[in-house]
């Protein structure tokens, strides 16, 4: 986890951090030469993508890829579009989206391997643990990251994205 008390400095080294990580496996599942006729190939059939429910959302609410589930940022949206004023319940709303998106892709919390949540303001990172560990068995607390950002989608003061593990159905 981040340092609380960073405010954001140190983001574009986490978020250059992740990237590498996703890239390295990327190089992992594609091969690191994709024109190699011995190259490993991601069957067609191993990528699943699953829709937001808003048809002009610009992305993927999941992608499973194989056993693991990419879930997108959630943000404590309602299903009436409204975005709760108060910062508990944007987490409380938050954390019912992101076990939405993994019950609809046949997945649990108890699934989640790794989240990364952004925060708005990180002296509302102690208010954002009390109430994210109440989600999960505390014998299998996913591993996290936290960033400072200075704007989220939305105007929400929280984003969460999560990676699950997750075999097909």
């Amino acid at each position: 986890m981040g340092n609380p008390n960073d405010k954001g400095r140190n983001t574009r080294g986490t978020l250059m951090s992740s990237a590498r990580m996703l890239l390295a496996a990327m190089v992992v599942l594609l091969g690191n030469n994709e024109h190699s006729a011995s190259a490993p190939t991601i069957d067609k059939l191993a990528v699943q993508y699953v829709r937001a429910a808003d048809p002009t959302a610009p992305f993927s609410t999941a992608v499973r890829v194989e056993n693991i589930l990419y879930l997108s940022g959630q943000i404590g949206v309602a299903a009436d579009g409204r975005l709760p004023p108060q910062f508990a319940d944007q987490v409380r709303q938050t954390m019912e989206n992101v076990t939405a998106t993994l019950k609809a892709s046949g997945s649990k919390l108890d699934d989640v391997f790794k989240c990364t949540v952004m925060l708005t303001d990180m002296s509302h990172w102690e208010d954002f643990n009390r109430i994210y560990v109440t989600y999960f068995k505390p014998e299998r607390l996913p591993v996290r990251s936290a960033i400072g950002a200075n704007g989220l989608a939305r105007g929400a003061m929280l984003e969460l994205e999560c990676a699950a593990y997750s075999p097909r159905l």
